[in-house]
């Protein structure tokens, strides 16, 4: 992957910003900070470094943002809190841009978002899920307004989509006895406290609900105990761990399916990356390079792989969309002036490549996050299948995208 390199492309120009909205005169240029981890080597934070760079490309192209040009800087955070807050005072304090964007893990963004209040720059969030950055917005909204999440829906709302899924799938995938597992990282307390608070609303008998601790490699014993009694399926909350979790579920061919929210298999190349051991197991994401979603998302994705020879994962959507509607409401409004665009954040209903992007407001629990649009196209979920010697996406839910039936594994027909 031909990924964005952490520091500076084109000049360092940008425009004030500040909690008072300054001027808000747009000036000859937008600089535009992106906070990414290991953007040369890690695809969560190469879509998010790339995808801020097509969209400044696409802009300028169009005449840039009222006729200003656009302009990226990218930090990498390393997925490390201290590191990444480093990386925003540099964006923010000695390279005067007017929003930033990115950040993957939630560790990082809790960290930066003193500073975000602090600076008063707007930050369109595009990778970390966790609810407590919106729920700071909740309690002293004057102090952190200056955050909104572009993507993804909350972990909160992450864990109802997985209920969601149940309710809506399981039983035509045959899913009768299900186990739950959801490995033990702050991101997924918000998704096990809304699967044990809404368990109950699944089709399913749910024989086993576990929380197994950070860093489990071995699977063995866990899944021995799964098999024991008879589950159907696995329904999924991993990232860090999922990839021993995946690999050892396909090579021991173990009696049930296996998927739900599992972020390394959301990545384009995956399947290539574990020789095809994914094959059968099914992801959440936001989107994939052939889901229809709106009119936006697969000329998006073409145009990356066409760039840099890849194709982004579910965090170059939401990022590519971020920068995207902030250049809209500031092109509305021929203003930077801090107060008057995070107005029309709020306000705003921007058709992106994963939907439609709008904002909870100041009187709605979560305030700035995206809302969770349950009737809506998003979030999808896709297994991984093989044709021609490859791995495809194949989306089955929600039926209005779907481009193939859920697949029991081989060794289970």
């Amino acid at each position: 992957m031909l990924a964005a390199s952490a520091g500076c492309v084109g000049s360092l120009g940008g425009a004030a910003s500040g909690g008072d909205g300054g001027s808000g005169d747009i000036g000859d240029t937008i600089t535009i900070g992106v906070l990414a981890p290991v953007p040369s080597d890690n695809p969560i934070g190469a879509s998010i470094a790339t995808s801020a760079k097509l969209a400044a490309q696409q802009l300028n192209d169009d005449g840039g943002i009222a006729g200003a040009n656009v302009e990226v800087i990218v930090k990498d955070t390393k997925e490390d809190p201290g590191v990444g807050r480093t990386k925003y005072r540099e964006l923010t304090s000695g390279q005067n841009v007017a929003m930033t964007t990115g950040v993957f893990t939630s560790e990082v963004l809790l960290n930066i978002m003193d500073d975000i209040a602090r600076t008063g720059t707007i930050h369109m969030g595009a990778g970390a899920a966790t609810p407590e950055a919106s729920r700071m917005v909740d309690e002293n909204y004057e102090e952190y307004k200056y955050f909104f999440r572009t993507g993804p829906i909350n972990a909160h709302y992450l864990g109802a989509n997985l209920i969601d899924l149940g309710i809506e799938n399981f039983e035509r995938m045959g899913w009768d006895r299900i186990a739950i597992l959801v490995e033990d990282y702050k991101w997924t307390a918000p998704v096990s406290e809304v699967i044990n608070n809404q368990v109950g609303e699944l089709p399913t008998d749910v024989v086993a609900t576990q929380r197994y601790a950070s860093g489990t490699s071995d699977f063995t014993t866990i899944y021995d105990q799964i098999a024991s009694q008879n589950v159907d399926g696995v329904l999924t909350a991993m990232a860090h761990t999922g990839t021993s979790a995946v690999v050892q579920w396909a090579k021991q061919q173990r009696p049930f399916g296996f998927g739900g929210i599992h972020v390394p298999m959301q990545i384009p190349s995956y399947y290539q990356s574990v020789d095809g051991a994914s094959r059968y197991g099914f992801t959440q994401t936001s989107a994939t390079k052939d889901s229809e979603i709106t009119e936006k998302t697969v000329p998006y994705a073409n145009a990356y792989n066409e760039q840099f020879d890849s194709f982004p994962v579910y965090t170059g959507y939401h990022t590519f969309d971020a920068v995207k509607q902030f250049a809209s409401v500031v092109g509305e409004a021929g203003s930077l002036a801090t107060d008057q665009v995070i107005g029309n954040l709020e306000s705003s209903t921007f058709t992106g490549t994963i939907g439609d992007v709008e904002y909870y407001s100041k009187d709605q629990e979560y305030t700035h996050d995206l809302v969770y649009q349950q009737e809506d196209q998003t979030p999808v979920y896709f297994q991984w299948s093989e044709e021609d010697n490859g791995g495809v996406q194949q989306v089955f839910s929600p039926r209005s995208l779907q481009s193939g039936e859920y697949e029991r594994p081989a060794w289970l027909r």
